[in-house]
């Protein structure tokens, strides 16, 4: 089987230089934290194309096939771009999301709106842009929709998100496809829904079904479980209702290579069984074959990015571990504090000696969990060295914070050798433009 982007550890770009630094994208990366600074947000572009150009390979023998990338893995506005160059669509999970790509000049009727809270002011945004499609999670929200579009004199156009009553073995926090889920109808509670669309909410239209998994699945035979149950439940509702239904959103997931340990299936591998358990399940339950769409994000992002920090201080436990403390830490990447994330590292700069130690580096906050990777095998290192952090694209940036008051970080697009700034590093101003002081405090 093929392989794709997603099964790589770095970007595809990484090499070794003649000054014995790590380049990606023909950028230095030592060169790079000197020019801007650390920590620093790094994108290889032509990893980002790389892995859409393997999903839209691997699903080329189904022409009904749409791909959205998923936001709220990285949304910045230069992601958007390229993304809507490799005919990606958007699936967004809020008014920011939304925006962000409207101001990037991305088509909105290749936009999905999802979510289990979407807000009244949202869905308003969602609908005056023309987002393409929504997925209605839960019974306020078709009300609140319906209302709006009334009021606004238009359709809204809508998916249902189910939950399909399947458990991936990914960490418990992302599991969204099990029947015990905040997200979704029970598939007990889909005809119930439908009659509320059908009789009463007449500015609804629906075109499908709508149903995510999980993220970080490494477990292939689930996307054919899942597949199995969206087009048993769209022949009942066609026949049932005397209508048809024609579109399937199956989600995202497919995971990456943090660690050398880790083994993700390739989108080949995906496709593959996509279209072979649709084809089989077209011909199953006697229905027109649909318009699939998958919303991969973690798998289009999250290779192409690493980051970069300078090493600082170091503390030897007497007999015990050593931690190297660098410049960033969970405000930057709160995953491995979040889920236990573990992730792989390098020192980008030259290092002569052949001696290594095992490590802990850990972050600058003020929490003691502020850990990025335990016990890690690195040559011993100093004050200055620049460490490359790999795979940091997906929930990086998207899910940083100013704990500390530290500002956030700066992302730069790296491609041929040109290394381009696509998200600002915040000032000591930034994060006080926002702060107001009563009149009565002040002096």
């Amino acid at each position: 089987m093929t392989t794709s982007t997603n099964q790589f550890l770095k970007p595809i770009t990484t090499k070794i230089n003649s000054n014995g630094n790590i380049e990606i994208g023909d950028c230095d990366l030592v060169e790079l934290a000197k020019k801007h600074g650390t920590p620093l947000y790094v994108l290889d572009e032509k990893t980002i194309r790389s892995i859409c150009k393997d999903y839209k390979k691997s699903f080329e023998k189904y022409p009904k096939i749409r791909f959205m990338y998923a936001s709220k893995a990285l949304c910045t506005s230069a992601v958007a771009r390229i993304l809507d160059e490799e005919g990606f669509g958007f699936d967004t999970v809020s008014s920011g999301e939304i925006y962000t790509v409207y101001k990037s000049g991305v088509d909105m009727s290749h936009v999905l709106f999802n979510g289990n809270n979407k807000s009244y002011e949202e869905l308003e945004l969602a609908l005056k842009l023309g987002v393409g499609r929504i997925s209605a999670d839960n019974f306020l929200e078709l009300e609140m929709l319906n209302e709006i579009a009334q009021k606004t004199d238009k359709k809204a156009d809508i998916l249902l998100r189910v939950t399909p009553g399947i458990e991936c073995h990914t960490h418990e926090y992302i599991q969204t496809g099990h029947l015990d889920s905040k997200f979704g109808f029970d598939l007990t509670q889909i005809d119930e829904a439908l009659n509320l669309i059908f009789n009463k909410y007449k500015n609804l239209q629906l075109h499908g079904l709508h149903a995510h998994i999980g993220s970080q699945i490494f477990e292939t035979s689930i996307y054919p479980d899942e597949i199995d149950i969206l087009t048993r439940e769209i022949s009942r509702i066609n026949h049932t209702y005397n209508i048809k239904l024609d579109e399937i959103n199956i989600g995202g997931g497919l995971g990456v290579k943090y660690t050398e340990n880790d083994v993700p299936p390739s989108t080949y591998e995906i496709g593959q069984l996509v279209i072979d358990k649709l084809t089989e399940s077209i011909k199953k339950y006697n229905i027109e074959p649909p318009t699939i769409i998958m919303e991969p994000g973690r798998s289009i992002i999250s290779t192409a990015g690493v980051t970069l920090y300078s090493i600082g201080s170091t503390k030897q436990i007497p007999s015990g571990t050593k931690y190297v403390a660098v410049d960033g830490g969970m405000a930057d990447n709160p995953r491995p504090s979040m889920y236990q994330a573990e992730y792989s590292a390098e020192i980008a700069n030259k290092k002569e000696t052949d001696k290594k130690e095992r490590i802990t580096i850990a972050g600058r906050y003020c929490e003691s969990g502020d850990v990025l990777i335990k016990h890690i095998e690195m040559p011993v290192l100093e004050k200055g060295d620049i460490l490359c952090v790999y795979n940091t694209g997906a929930y990086n940036y998207s899910m940083s914070s100013n704990y500390n008051r530290v500002q956030k970080p700066a992302m730069v697009l790296v491609n041929e050798g040109n290394s381009e700034v696509i998200i600002k590093r915040e000032s000591l101003d930034d994060l006080i433009a926002h702060d107001i002081i009563p009149d009565r405090l002040k002096k």
